[in-house]
């Protein structure tokens, strides 16, 4: 009778002790997931805002979709300047801009990077398919118009699968803050190109 207490004892302080680990372990694991998915994601929107800054300089304005911004990556060219000095300047202050040959924009932005594929920049990682939001326009600034983007992915998103109550709470705790609950570039309100997690 001794020893089948003894063995009740020992596997509830087995039990208890693997509750207290799990219960431990449980966010350390939730919050290496959620990083390993936000360099994704982050990856994904600094590939937005390059492609959108070569955009702007072409068409004077961000893509407002992303089959514009994709049919620019794959079609659309950057010059190549040289910058030489003006021969009549001997103060060697002034410069002459010579466009001497256009390179792909795909192969100039994403050329060395062999896990890049133009068809899902839009497309938020670990998500089941769905899209980043993208916006463009202008806003006025102090008299001038100011072209402007946006492009975000909310944190439900991408964090679909994970702990519902652990995402409830981070939602929870940015939107209290009035900040957007997930990661954004850009701005429809402000003149900036930066990210939330800059």
């Amino acid at each position: 009778m001794k020893i089948v207490i003894q063995l009740v004892l020992l596997v509830v302080i087995v039990a208890l002790g693997w509750l207290v680990y799990s219960s431990i372990m449980e966010p350390v694991k939730f919050g290496e997931e959620m990083n390993k998915r936000q360099l994704k994601v982050v990856q994904h929107l600094k590939d937005i805002r390059s492609a959108q800054y070569y955009y702007k300089q072409e068409h004077k304005e961000y893509a407002n979709s992303f089959d514009s911004l994709v049919a620019f990556i794959s079609e659309g060219e950057i010059p190549v300047v040289k910058i030489i000095p003006d021969p009549e300047d001997t103060t060697f202050v002034r410069t002459i801009n010579d466009t001497v040959g256009y390179v792909s924009v795909l192969d100039s932005l994403f050329g060395k990077r062999m896990d890049f594929n133009v068809l899902s920049i839009g497309v938020i990682p670990f998500s089941d398919g769905q899209m980043f939001k993208l916006g463009s326009g202008s806003i006025q600034r102090g008299g001038v118009k100011v072209a402007v983007f946006e492009s975000k992915a909310h944190y439900k998103t991408f964090l679909k699968g994970m702990d519902e109550q652990a995402i409830i709470n981070i939602v929870a705790a940015k939107e209290d803050i009035e900040r957007y609950p997930g990661l954004k570039v850009g701005s429809m309100t402000e003149p900036t190109t930066d990210g939330n997690w800059e």
